[in-house]
């Protein structure tokens, strides 16, 4: 080979190693939620986002894994392995299904940190018929009668879950927990009167309040929320317990290669500070932590922790 000849293949070779992604065919959203649950709305919002904004060439397709209460959807990101072409929504529940399930093979820090995108602060609203005007109401009613009262949720390790039992914890009150896959639902079955309690976040209860179906208890928040001045917090109504707020954020398979997650860094970033984005976390009352690729990690790693610790305040027995 000549030297002009190797010095052009040496520059191919060159060019070839450090190929940027793209996507060239549809990209998979997942999420461990059903349709109309939490992290499907949120997927949604994001695929609507990015398309108005002109971000993505690809369709962008929102799929649906929700065995497991996360454990089929980490499964299945896993055995992805390098492709570019699937990303994940991950929230705490990716966090505290595999502190619960010895069956559980896999732990966020098994994936590829893409973002880290938003928190969510947590409220409990009732009927606005309902004679329970705060918590510590609806703990005395339960503690007369243990296990009659009923609170709709998502999966036993979401967020809603988590903070039901805390309070249960805290307070020595028992009540029932129903499963109710979407957020819709668990409104619907509140205002019929089929549950008592729904812990939504606000975005997720704004309208019926604002219709005047159900009405806001108490925020499980360190301080008032902006949007809710007049809400007490569960510190303000004499309960003390651990106050955990529910994050959003993206994840990529173990193996995904370097320049396909500095892609979707990228992409993240430039959601980020779109007025389609801008709005979205005004109009839902979240507030914008961006957190990007191994900057994560230590935020991960602190958050198993912290997870550990609440399962254990609320009474949760830990798997690992």
């Amino acid at each position: 080979m000549t030297r002009a000849r190797f010095a052009t293949f040496a520059l191919f070779l060159s060019c070839a190693a450090h190929a940027q992604f793209v996507p060239t065919r549809p990209v998979e959203l997942l999420v461990h939620s059903a349709p109309g649950g939490g992290s499907d709305v949120f997927a949604k919002a994001v695929v609507e986002m990015a398309q108005r904004e002109g971000l993505l060439a690809q369709p962008m397709v929102v799929v649906n894994k929700t065995a497991g209460a996360s454990a089929q959807a980490m499964e299945y990101l896993a055995a992805k392995g390098s492709d570019g072409h699937t990303i994940a929504v991950f929230t705490n529940t990716w966090i505290a299904t595999p502190l619960t399930r010895k069956e559980a093979t896999r732990t966020v820090a098994d994936f590829t940190p893409i973002v880290r995108l938003v928190l969510e602060p947590t409220i409990a609203v009732v009927r606005a018929d309902s004679p329970y005007r705060s918590m510590p109401d609806f703990v005395a009613a339960a503690r007369k009668s243990p296990g009659q009262l009923k609170q709709a949720g998502g999966s036993a390790t979401a967020i809603e879950s988590l903070t039901g039992l805390l309070v249960q914890h805290a307070t020595g009150a028992r009540w029932t927990f129903i499963t109710t896959p979407a957020v819709s639902d668990r409104l619907k079955n509140l205002v019929a009167g089929n549950v008592d309690i729904v812990v939504p976040q606000p975005q997720d209860a704004n309208e019926d309040i604002a219709a005047g179906r159900v009405r806001a208890i108490v925020a499980f928040t360190e301080k008032r929320l902006a949007v809710m001045p007049d809400l007490p917090t569960i510190r303000e109504q004499g309960i003390t317990m651990p106050i955990i707020a529910n994050v959003r954020g993206i994840l990529g398979p173990p193996d995904m290669a370097p320049d396909a997650a500095r892609y979707w860094e990228d992409f993240f970033a430039r959601l980020s500070r779109t007025a389609s984005w801008k709005k979205y976390v005004a109009d839902n009352y979240v507030e914008d932590v961006f957190l990007r690729g191994e900057a994560m990690r230590p935020f991960l790693a602190e958050q198993v922790d912290v997870m550990r610790n609440v399962l254990r305040e609320a009474g949760v027995a830990a798997a690992r």
